[in-house]
């Protein structure tokens, strides 16, 4: 094999690379001493040769350098994320940091900012170091960042006292700087999730928050510039008015040059002199091609008086341009080739020998074999599955090791997606040496001849001058005697039915519970329940003073103007009212009956609830089912072909369905999640398990397009087990039909996919076991009867996108079977929203867009009667589209027929009404425009929105609104289109929803009585509820939350605006605390006080104290504890916990105790300030717990 070096402005041509063996041998054969830059067709190319080479050169700092992610000139901005990964990289790049560069042509073409603007922008911190916090506010402004409440993402920063939280470019956490005086004390990384500082640091490194500056000098360049370049008049360009604005608005990137007086850099620019390019394509032909799209896509842009756009060159490098910047660098041109390809490899599971193929590889091939698994558990669980069928595979840690010791064949955890083998002699690959170059470790003692001189210009090669060749080359025979003849093989050899993500999963915070949530979301007016007086109206957060110092209060707005102050640490006592619209909730009148008879008629609800649920699960608990055993490594190669990496959840519910499986008695699960949330999954794990276990398994949809996409799924998954699939649709011939009943009747078909037919009374199963229902919610009542009769004796497992509330499901826990699904899948992104009026160009742009990366659209046109003309219009505005027609007044067959040919493609738009609101996965469809979105209410437009997004690309949603749009409609639009986070629980948008999945789990009937409370009081009144009855005790009517205590310290107990400025932020800390239910929970919150806001004054301990206290005596019974300078005062309320005697004992043996009336008790003891009355009241509270 040939690897010859060029000289600068010189080219090698390396020809005897294979997909597999490139990554390798680039890694091997390439100069140390100098960086390498390596150039590919796309980004995955690109991030498959960078994982590669982080695998076989782990100690080098190679890096992947992002693209924006976004098409030239449309009007987006890239994520902060990416924008965070290029500087850190252009600035590594630009301080001789990076070893290897790896990046697709197309970015490579893109101009940046000049370096100059880097390196001036980038500034340290260290400990020790005098800082002023105004002067490193007004310094982090003009780089860009952005000065927020809490520090969640790249390019903020909060400061809070004498405490700055940061989170600078290029860092994977933030940075929290803690300063004493002017000097900074200590500089600590922090988890932005919890808000906890994980390690100290010394110095940490701030680059610009973006790729171009944003002060004041730099706007008035950006307007001098803006006049200069681009014709017309600049006051009509938004872009223009916002930057003079001080406004850096979506897509501003693609004005980069007006932001500099001087020309902006190029890659090369940020590289140097001292660098070799590798092409591993036709990159001129990848570089022409590109310059095509870009050229389009100015002439498209050009009719956008908002956004004129600058030409193509002030942009981008014309191919010839970025030819003349390759051609002093050394270059090596690499061209596929197939010598290191491997033979046929495929594991054959139904074989005997299902490593035959493998088994004769080894004894064939005169080497080291290693072998590569996807992740740790995936290599134990391919070296159990080889050692049981014969192969004794020894396990490495990592290429090193491999290379180092003896064994023939070994396996490690290894990100290569294609293997390769190397039989032939190495030429030894160029190490550094001194400064100059070397030979490298493996291969012969003299260099290879170089290849043939190509023509065309700057073909020569170079080699090394022959004494350094031979001075090497006794180094060399020390080292190694003969050459090194290795296969790799990847799991996409072995296991060649499974498509692996290429990527892992970044793990997505997890959504905060919906209690400690509600009430971090209200807004003035949003309305709200106490739980003692009834619906009022948040009307905000007011200090107020007693006569023992302030207090923060809630204050609440009631009918006829009457209003409430509730202390802070009453927070537990107020949720958010989720039963109905906002604007129509009525106000309860403060003293008067109503909202007593209200709450008393839910509590007997709850009671009932809770009763018939305690009844239901013991009946389920006595009945006894069918125990499947499973086997681990016929069920591991099962959950091989899953393509993706479980989330969280997923993987949690799939454990808890297995444990249902193997338990004696009949299975009920719920499993909810949004659609392409991995529902499918579960279901398929399930079913594995149940026809390995010699069972039959009906799977039920309610229509038969789902029937159908559940039968493509399962027939995949299963092809490569011993295991029949059918589907009973409409779609099946008479033929069809006959043949697969009678196979669920004799027990040949295992698995039988199909509508509410499938449980009619005149259809056999001969042996059936498991019963899968996808989306319940759908069939009608008589369905579900039928339904119910199957549940005695067979597990059954259920299928449901309605959201079903995390704090419902905290009631209910361990009384319905159920498990939630909230994780959004591996790279999945969330959904851009836009609002804004209908125009042909809008519309043309965004179908374009999706088109360009072969997606496809839905279009959404509520009007049946003039769909038609829509159809017309946007045949005419897109003839490149092909476009397709659903909607409700289809006959079934027909939209299902549309429905089916979207899927397989034969359309790109879909132009439809509604009907999609609920319907089949279209993971290709990443693009919908909703046309006079102001008619629709906020959950159904964020129901429809959920339609797109399903896949790892960007999706879109575009809300097209009508000329005149009504304040509420604009409202509403506006909160769709902020609540764009992935997973955000949009609480709002989800109210109905949150009442209909409510009603799913407990029983239509609820309904009303849950809306009266609203659904967060009355989850609690059901959590009580199931408490009391497991406990033995009648549920209290009148007190159905139990015992709430009061505690009065007679001080200020608060969190000071000073300590903690955002009044938000305060809600939540209050709720939290309030919400606890242990001290260990407190003293959690208590040291992430003091992590985020420094140390507390006293207001904000007497408050983390009178909660400790409100534990203690709520598990005492106690409803008030009154702690003053003269005395302790307890009042008991009607469930006391305590014993009388036990208290009588006390009083006759402490001096000080005595009874105050029937139910108070006081004890005599002096406090000389808050902090001896706290003291006080813990010892009595002990007393009585003991």
């Amino acid at each position: 094999m040939n690897f010859p070096l060029p000289k600068p402005a010189q080219k090698s041509f390396w020809t005897d690379l294979s997909l597999g063996s490139m990554p390798y041998l680039l890694s091997e054969n390439l100069p140390k001493n100098s960086s390498k830059i390596i150039l590919t067709a796309d980004s995955e190319t690109a991030h498959r040769l960078h994982q590669a080479w982080q695998f076989f050169r782990p100690r080098d700092n190679a890096l992947f350098f992002p693209d924006w992610e976004t098409l030239p000139y449309e009007h987006f901005s890239p994520h902060q994320d990416l924008v965070s990964e290029r500087l850190s990289v252009l600035w590594q790049l630009k301080n001789g940091m990076v070893d290897a560069l790896f990046l697709p042509v197309a970015t490579a073409m893109q101009k940046l900012a000049p370096v100059s603007f880097l390196l001036a922008r980038t500034f340290w911190l260290k400990v020790g170091q005098t800082l002023h916090i105004d002067s490193l506010r007004e310094n982090l402004i003009q780089a860009g960042y952005h000065l927020v409440d809490n520090v969640l993402a790249a390019g903020e920063f909060a400061v809070r006292g004498g405490i700055v939280d940061v989170f600078p470019m290029g860092a994977d956490l933030p940075y929290r700087l803690d300063l004493f005086d002017e000097e900074i004390d200590t500089i600590k990384i922090f988890n932005p999730e919890t808000q906890r500082t994980i390690e100290n640091i010394q110095e940490i490194r701030l680059l610009p928050a973006h790729e171009f500056p944003t002060d004041a000098d730099a706007q008035k360049i950006f307007r001098s510039r803006f006049r200069e370049e681009i014709d017309g008049d600049p006051s009509a360009a938004a872009v223009y008015k916002a930057v003079g604005n001080g406004q850096f608005g979506a897509g501003v990137e693609h004005y980069l040059p007006l932001f500099f007086e001087e020309n902006c850099a190029n890659l090369f620019d940020y590289v140097g002199e001292n660098a070799i390019v590798v092409c591993t394509d036709d990159v001129h032909a990848y570089a022409n091609r590109f310059w095509g799209d870009v050229k389009q896509r100015h002439q498209f842009a050009q009719g956008e008086p908002h956004y004129p756009p600058l030409a193509p060159q002030f942009l981008y490098l014309s191919p010839d341009q970025f030819s003349g910047c390759l051609k002093p660098y050394p270059q090596i041109w690499t061209s596929p080739d197939h010598r290191h390809d491997l033979p046929n490899l495929a594991v054959n599971r139904q074989s005997e020998q299902p490593l035959l193929a493998l088994q004769d590889f080894q004894a064939a091939f005169d080497g080291k074999i290693l072998l590569c698994a996807d992740s740790l558990g995936r290599r134990e669980t391919m070296s159990a599955f080889f050692k049981q069928n014969g192969l004794d595979v020894a396990q490495v840690a990592s290429w090193q090791d491999f290379v180092q010791q003896n064994h023939k064949l070994a396996i490690c955890v290894s990100p290569l997606v294609q293997g390769f083998q190397i039989a032939d002699n190495l030429v030894p690959s160029p190490v550094s040496n001194g400064g100059g170059l070397g030979w490298g470790q493996f291969g012969e003692t003299t260099p290879t001849p170089a290849l043939p001189r190509q023509s065309g210009e700057g073909a020569d090669v170079w080699q090394p001058e022959n004494a350094l060749a031979q001075s090497h080359s006794q180094n060399v025979k020390n080292q190694v005697s003969g050459s090194l003849k290795i296969a790799v093989i990847t799991e996409t050899e072995l296991y060649q039915y499974v498509a692996r993500p290429k990527t892992r999963r970044l793990k997505h915070a997890k959504i905060a519970d919906t209690a400690l949530r509600d009430l971090a979301e209200i807004n003035m007016g949003d309305p709200v329940v106490h739980q003692e007086h009834g619906i009022a109206r948040y009307q905000g957060l007011v200090n107020m003073n007693f006569g023992d110092g302030d207090t923060e209060m809630m204050l609440l707005a009631y009918a006829n103007e009457a209003q409430l102050y509730v202390p802070v640490s009453q927070l537990h006592l107020i949720s958010r009212y989720s039963g109905s619209a906002s604007e129509n909730v009525q106000l309860h009148k403060l003293g008067t009956g109503a909202w007593g008879k209200a709450k008393r008629k839910a509590a007997e609800q709850a009671r009932d609830t809770a009763a018939e649920l305690l009844n239901l699960y013991a009946q389920r608990a006595a009945q006894s089912g069918f125990k499947f055993e499973i086997n681990e490594l016929d069920y591991q190669a099962f959950a091989d072909g899953f393509g993706y990496e479980e989330t969280e959840d997923q993987a949690a519910a799939i454990a808890a369905v297995l444990k249902d499986l193997t338990q004696a008695k009949p299975m009920d699960r719920l499993v909810c999640g949004d659609v392409g949330f991995g529902k499918t999954e579960v279901a398929l794990r399930a079913a594995f398990v149940a026809v390995m276990g010699g069972k039959q398994v009906a799977v039920l949809a309610p229509t038969t397009l789902l029937v159908e996409q559940h039968a493509k799924n399962f027939a995949d998954r299963f092809a490569d087990f011993p295991v029949k699939t059918a589907a009973l649709s409409r779609f099946n011939s008479s033929k069809e039909t006959k043949a697969t009943l009678a196979g669920m009747a004799d027990g040949t078909v295992d698995i039988v996919i199909g509508t509410h037919k499938l449980v009619q009374d005149d259809i056999a199963f001969k042996n059936l076991g498991l019963v899968i229902i996808d989306e319940e919610h759908r069939f009608g009542v008589r369905q579900k009867e039928q339904l119910k009769r199957l549940r005695a004796n067979v597990d059954m497992l259920t299928l449901t996108a309605t959201p079903i509330p995390r704090t419902l499901s905290m009631a209910l826990e361990g009384l319905r079977d159920f498990s939630l699904i909230t994780t959004a899948p591996s790279r999945r992104l969330a959904v851009k929203t836009f609002v804004k009026p209908f125009g042909d160009g809008s519309v043309r742009e965004a179908v374009l867009r999706e088109l360009k990366r072969g997606g496809q659209v839905f279009f959404l046109h509520n009007e049946v009667e003039t769909i038609e003309n829509m159809r017309e219009k946007l045949a005419e505005l897109l003839p490149e589209a092909r476009i397709g027609v659903a909607h409700g007044q289809l006959r079934e067959r027909e939209l299902e027929q549309v429905m089916r040919e979207f899927l397989q493609q034969k359309f790109n738009v879909l132009l439809c009404s509604t009907i999609i609101e609920t319907g089949i996965d279209i993971p290709n469809a990443n693009t919908i425009i909703i046309n006079r979105a102001d008619k629709f209410g906020i959950a159904q437009l964020h129901q429809l929105r959920g339609r797109v997004g399903r896949s790892h690309h960007q999706a879109y949603a575009y809300l097209f609104t009508g000329e005149f749009v009504s304040k509420d409609a604009q409202k509403r639009l506006d909160a769709i289109a902020a609540a764009d986070e992935l997973g955000a629980g949009f609480a709002l948008a989800m109210q109905d929803l949150e009442i209909r999945g409510a009603g799913e789990i407990l029983g239509e009937g609820q309904s009303g009585e849950m809306a009266q409370v609203g659904l967060t009081l009355y989850t609690e009144m059901l959590k009580q509820a199931v408490r009391e009855l497991k406990k033995g005790r009648v549920p209290d009517l009148d007190a159905p939350l139990g015992v709430n205590t009061e505690i009065k310290l007679h001080a200020p107990a608060l969190l000071p605006e000073s300590y903690c400025p955002d009044i938000h932020e305060r809600l939540v800390l209050y709720k939290r605390l309030a919400t606890c239910e242990n001290i260990n929970q407190i003293n959690d919150i208590f040291e992430e006080l003091i992590d985020r806001f420094g140390l507390p004054e006293q207001a904000v301990k007497t408050l983390v104290e009178s909660h400790k206290l409100r534990i203690m005596a709520s598990d005492l019974g106690i409803s008030t504890v009154d702690a003053t300078a003269e005395a302790i005062t307890l009042a008991f309320g009607k469930n006391m916990v305590l014993n009388p005697a036990k208290i009588i004992a006390i009083m006759q043996r402490e001096k000080g105790w005595r009874m105050a009336g029937s139910d108070k008790l006081r004890v005599e003891m002096k406090s000389a300030d808050v902090v001896a009355r706290i003291e006080n009241a813990r010892k009595v509270l002990k007393l009585l717990a003991e």
